[in-house]
């Protein structure tokens, strides 16, 4: 494993300022713009980047990827999914004027296993990435086939980025034939991958019959069906066993009832952040809490987990493993802060 070696970075390079507007009114120009970038130690790509200027009232950053942000603070993080060498320009403004400052950041990125091949850190506030993620809406067939009461939707009520966090949204209402909704998100048809090391941020629901879910399934379904196409859950939660968290896998020799998985028991599961993971190889599938082994398997041809997987993140409520839904219940929230997909 190699590690970013790259620290705080003070700036004072390439400073360009438009003068060719006059102030208006008594709005001063920008000026005196500042940036720090600290670089994470881990080796994940992800780097802090710190400005402050007079007079500014947004500020946007180019991180030099194809990737932009505006900020109103000055304030945010990016993660590179590749090493090198990247031209980041900072602009600080105002109704008057801006000014820019741009750095040359070199970075060696390395995750867990290798090169980062996709992540959503949810830092850009509202919907989803259209270009990452896509939506199942409605409630599937017999409710997504477990007997679930929620009508997936699209909407910003059930699902929004925030405060860099994707929060999934449950909500008691009668809307088209369910009587929650809810959102479910996949990136089939965006990225598909075999092999890899995944792993997902995430605060789980509270509330008797949530049912959230951070899983991947075979994307060969739509043509050999399911339990032949694979279904690894990374993580499942029932409000309805709370404290437990589940990691299961599907084939075709054990699924439904008789799957393969264990559980583990976290207390805090719906108070704090873990990061809940994924290492699978040709020879071998694991699944962890916090680094802590949840179930492992070993891997081969007889199963069909040796081909394109694609990641879901959803919130049902109630059905066959859901269970009883609390009558007093209103709403829940899934919350993620980051997905991170490295290869091996």
């Amino acid at each position: 494993m190699k590690f970013i070696k790259y620290i705080i970075l003070s700036l004072s390079l390439l400073t360009a300022c438009d003068n060719s507007k006059d102030d208006i009114g008594s709005i001063a120009a920008p000026q005196a713009l500042q940036i720090n970038a600290i670089v994470n130690p881990s080796g994940n790509g992800a780097v802090t980047f710190i400005a402050s200027a007079v007079n500014a009232s947004t500020f946007k950053f180019d991180f030099g990827d194809n990737n932009s942000q505006i900020v109103p603070s000055g304030n945010t993080s990016h993660i590179y999914a590749e090493s090198g060498v990247y031209d980041v320009k900072v602009i600080a403004i105002n109704s008057a004027d801006s000014v820019v400052k741009q750095l040359r950041l070199q970075v060696n990125v390395s995750g867990p296993e290798g090169k980062m091949i996709f992540n959503d850190e949810f830092n850009v506030a509202g919907a989803p990435d259209p270009n990452k993620w896509t939506f199942d809406i409605g409630m599937g067939d017999w409710g997504w086939g477990n007997g679930e009461s929620q009508y997936y939707t699209s909407r910003p009520e059930n699902i929004i980025i925030e405060n860099g966090v994707l929060k999934i949204k449950a909500i008691r209402e009668n809307y088209n034939g369910g009587t929650f909704t809810s959102a479910r998100i996949k990136t089939q048809n965006r990225f598909n991958f075999t092999y890899g090391k995944v792993e997902i941020r995430a605060k789980l629901p509270k509330g008797a019959g949530t049912w959230a879910a951070a899983w991947m399934l075979g994307a060969n379904h739509t043509t050999v069906g399911w339990p032949n196409c694979g279904e690894i859950d990374i993580l499942e939660y029932v409000g309805n066993q709370p404290a437990k968290v589940h990691s299961t896998l599907h084939y075709p020799a054990r699924h439904g009832g008789n799957a393969d998985g264990n559980s583990i028991i976290l207390t805090n599961a719906t108070d704090d952040y873990h990061i809940y993971s994924l290492d699978w190889t040709a020879e071998h599938i694991k699944m962890f809490v916090d680094d802590k082994l949840i179930h492992a398997i070993p891997n081969s041809t007889t199963i069909p987990f040796n081909h394109d997987f694609y990641v879901i993140m959803n919130l049902a409520m109630g059905g066959t493993f859901g269970g009883d839904i609390d009558p007093t219940i209103q709403n829940a929230m899934f919350e993620i802060d980051y997905i991170r997909v490295y290869e091996h």
